[in-house]
């Protein structure tokens, strides 16, 4: 195989090897990988057990990533996210300790469980890619990606994520059970080992960063533009919205598109993707009414409304 046609295929590799740790989780094994490859953070929530961590976990090992885990919870400070200067008693001088947040792929596991202080730790790391300690400001790695989880059935003691948050991640997902059959091979796969012990890296994050650099060259014709910036425009004005999408949601989802048009090796972005991602990419950043949501409107339904009204470019 040519040097062209082997990385032609990575992503369908990194895809397959993920697909041997997670059963049956094909639509969004491709959507994380779609987010990867954008630069997007990713919130997924679920309930417990359903393979949250795994998958992370699954991603760093196929990267041969630096990969590090955030439990949250209700005493855990910034810094202990960012990381904070340590007294050294040999020498009588300080020096930089890096947190966790300083590695290629951070799981933010149950991240509402924190104070929202702390949460906010994490809204220059995922928005700038640095952070700031002690008045110094540090670079974080190349690639780095934030995957947070929180689970949408407890409440106590758990703090809901403000707006500005939640716009930071590029999608929300969720994974759902597995099919009978999906279970079954989940069981046997794992009757005597785990499938994580034997995953090997497929890609290296100095080829991560190059594909995400390629991904920007994806071209997005000026009509298909004009459909995506028509279809964030009618959630702004949605009277039963207290809150449309952001500018940086138009941007996260046209590099959305650029990214899965690269996964699917084409050289242009179609309407047919701006349809496939406008739900998880911008229906978790709608803030719905009230009185609507009692009524049982959701982020989701607003995001499927506007794209059966909104015209479809040819």
């Amino acid at each position: 195989m040519s040097d062209d046609a082997e990385r032609r295929d990575e992503p369908a590799r990194l895809k397959a090897q993920l697909q041997r740790v997670i059963r049956g989780k094909e639509a969004v094994i491709n959507l994380m990988l779609t987010a990867l490859l954008a630069e997007g953070h990713v919130l997924i929530e679920d309930v417990p057990g359903t393979g949250k961590t795994t998958l992370a976990k699954a991603l760093a090992l196929s990267l041969a990533a630096r990969f590090s885990r955030i439990q949250f919870t209700p005493d855990l400070l910034p810094t202990d996210i960012l990381g904070g200067m340590i007294y050294s008693a040999a020498n009588g001088s300080f020096t930089f300790r890096p947190g966790p947040v300083h590695a290629n792929i951070v799981l933010a596991d149950e991240i509402n469980r924190a104070s929202p202080r702390t949460q906010s730790a994490l809204l220059e790391a995922m928005g700038e890619h640095q952070v700031t300690t002690e008045g110094e400001t540090r670079r974080l790695p190349r690639p780095f990606w934030v995957v947070a989880t929180q689970n949408p059935i407890e409440h106590n003691g758990t703090y809901p994520l403000p707006e500005a948050q939640l716009d930071r991640f590029c999608m929300k997902l969720t994974l759902g059970y597995p099919a009978y059959a999906d279970e079954m091979q989940m069981l046997r796969d794992q009757e005597r080992t785990h499938p994580l012990e034997s995953l090997q890296p497929v890609l290296s994050p100095e080829r991560l960063v190059e594909m995400q650099e390629d991904v920007r060259g994806i071209e997005v014709e000026e009509s298909v533009l004009d459909y995506l910036v028509r279809l964030v425009t009618r959630t702004r004005s949605e009277p039963r919205l207290r809150l449309g999408a952001s500018p940086r949601g138009a941007l996260d989802l046209r590099r959305c598109a650029q990214a899965l048009a690269y996964i699917e090796g084409r050289a242009a972005v179609r309407p047919s993707d701006i349809q496939r991602l406008a739900v998880p990419v911008l229906a978790h950043r709608l803030i719905v009414d009230l009185k609507a949501r009692h009524g049982g409107l959701t982020g989701e339904s607003v995001v499927t409304e506007a794209l059966q009204q909104e015209p479809v470019p040819a």
